[in-house]
């Protein structure tokens, strides 16, 4: 059977992240069903509707043709200011100017990693209603929120957290599913 092809985005740039440790935890527990690929936004130029007035720059265009290919997508995203990263937003604005929506119909499903209580829960709903917007087809359930992530992963960026180990496959179950279930 081929391999899922599912793209990952992490809505943090810093390269020891405690998302991006998360979303190599999820791309682990999809292994054995699919192949991920981090995708890079770091380029997209700040919104601005006098460089879409000359069209969608190319870097936009790129980012998502490559979503629009995916079976799936994964998102891991921390919390700022109590909502979703300001430049991961704008991200995902400059892709929801597409002609060619590369969101829609597509299953999603959001984790998110924080040194806090919360695990970034209010950037997990707001990034909910952007998604509705673009039509992703966002898993509800598993929820995963991994608080306390700085004491769940080692310095090699393992997770050393069982339950969360846990949680994190059950999610990713979920998202191999609802792709299985998209395709009928």
């Amino acid at each position: 059977m081929k391999k899922l092809d599912i793209v990952a985005l992490c809505g943090s740039l810093r390269k020891n992240s405690l998302n991006l440790m998360a979303l190599n935890l999820a791309r682990e527990a999809l292994a054995e069903h699919a192949d991920v690929e981090l995708l890079q936004w770091r380029h997209l130029p700040p919104l601005d509707a006098d460089l879409m007035a000359s069209g969608l720059p190319g870097e936009v265009l790129e980012l998502a043709d490559r979503i629009a290919a995916a079976d799936g997508i994964v998102i891991a995203s921390p919390e700022y200011n109590f909502s979703i990263p300001g430049m991961f937003k704008n991200a995902i604005d400059w892709l929801s100017r597409c002609e060619r929506q590369p969101f829609s119909g597509k299953p999603v499903a959001i984790l998110s990693a924080s040194p806090g209580f919360l695990g970034g829960a209010r950037m997990q709903y707001d990034l909910r209603k952007v998604l509705l917007y673009v039509n992703a087809d966002t898993l509800v359930k598993p929820e995963v929120f991994i608080g306390g992530a700085n004491a769940k992963f080692d310095e090699q960026g393992r997770c050393t957290d069982e339950a969360t180990q846990k949680n994190v496959r059950a999610q990713m179950e979920a998202l191999v599913a609802s792709i299985a279930a998209a395709r009928r």
